[in-house]
């Protein structure tokens, strides 16, 4: 009879099993076993590594094995340094989009009233409410699961008094007439893939489509939104768009031409990552 495999063997077979599949091969079965265990990744190398391996581990790495990511696999992912519940209904908060609310807590640090376009899990939203004690704030999606989800967040961060979710569409008329603007600060990651990109299946076969694709060139969305910020903007207000990485010139002239000047934020690996938009001087702007 073969003797029961030890956390430490079962990591490492995992390992070698996706190594084929994922550059974070180590790293997705460490947090697999953490998760079958019940305990933090930290805890596995302190206390855990000799003990036989848990029963449905071997589950949890053949779903990594046919490219679900590890955060639906768990279903939660950290952003922001807060523990964010995930599903197949909402993008995995990224690390790079840090770099918006990095960005947003320093232009507006006074900030009492913030938008979030696009809201998916809420993670953006919910991370500036969490360094902004005086500021409330409204999330939209158009996906009602996912405003499902991103009020499950707020409620189990304790910011459900302070956060609305609703679901709103920008591509529909009249979407923003019940918000209650003007906004000090609006943020919106929206979608900005090409539809014909080439994706990882990771991202492609398991992240929600309507959250991703956004045309042939992935500037739909841009040409929408976009256009529609400044009535919402307070006058001192500041709004901040995620964009793709050869984005910059594109979304900052479709900004331009709706009366807002742009800043560029580069996220931690040197990519342009955010446009910082405010309302232009002297610009009159399109008719509200």
């Amino acid at each position: 009879m073969t003797a029961a495999r030890t956390v430490a063997e079962a990591i490492r077979a995992a390992t070698e099993l996706l190594g084929s599949r994922t550059d974070s091969a180590r790293l997705d079965a460490e947090l697999l076993m953490a998760e079958a265990l019940g305990v933090r990744r930290s805890d596995l190398f302190l206390r855990h590594m000799r003990e036989p391996e848990p029963a449905g581990f071997a589950e949890l790495v053949a779903r990594r094995a046919a490219h679900e990511p590890v955060a639906y696999i768990r279903g939660h992912q950290e952003f922001f340094g807060l523990p964010f519940m995930v599903t197949r209904d909402v993008l995995i908060p990224r690390g790079d989009s840090e770099t918006l609310v990095e960005a947003a807590l320093a232009a507006v640090p006074q900030a009492a009233r913030v938008l979030d376009c696009g809201t998916g899990s809420g993670a953006l939203l919910l991370a500036v409410l969490n360094e902004l004690p005086q500021a409330r704030g409204i999330g939209i999606d158009r996906s009602e699961p996912a405003v499902a989800v991103a009020r499950a967040n707020a409620t189990r961060l304790g910011l459900g008094e302070r956060a609305r979710m609703i679901r709103a569409d920008w591509h529909e008329p009249g979407w923003s007439d019940n918000l209650g603007g003007p906004f000090d600060l609006i943020l919106a990651n929206p979608p900005y893939v090409e539809e014909d990109a080439a994706l990882d299946p990771t991202v492609r076969d398991h992240e929600p489509a309507g959250a991703l694709f956004a045309g042939p060139d992935g500037l739909d969305d841009y040409r929408v939104l976009v256009p529609q910020l400044p009535p919402l903007l307070g006058e001192q207000g500041v709004a901040l768009v995620e964009i793709g990485s050869t984005q910059t010139d594109a979304v900052t002239a479709i900004g331009a031409a709706a009366g807002l000047s742009a800043l560029l934020h580069k996220d931690l690996g040197e990519r342009p990552r955010v446009l910082e938009f405010k309302k232009a001087l002297g610009f009159g702007g399109p008719s509200a």
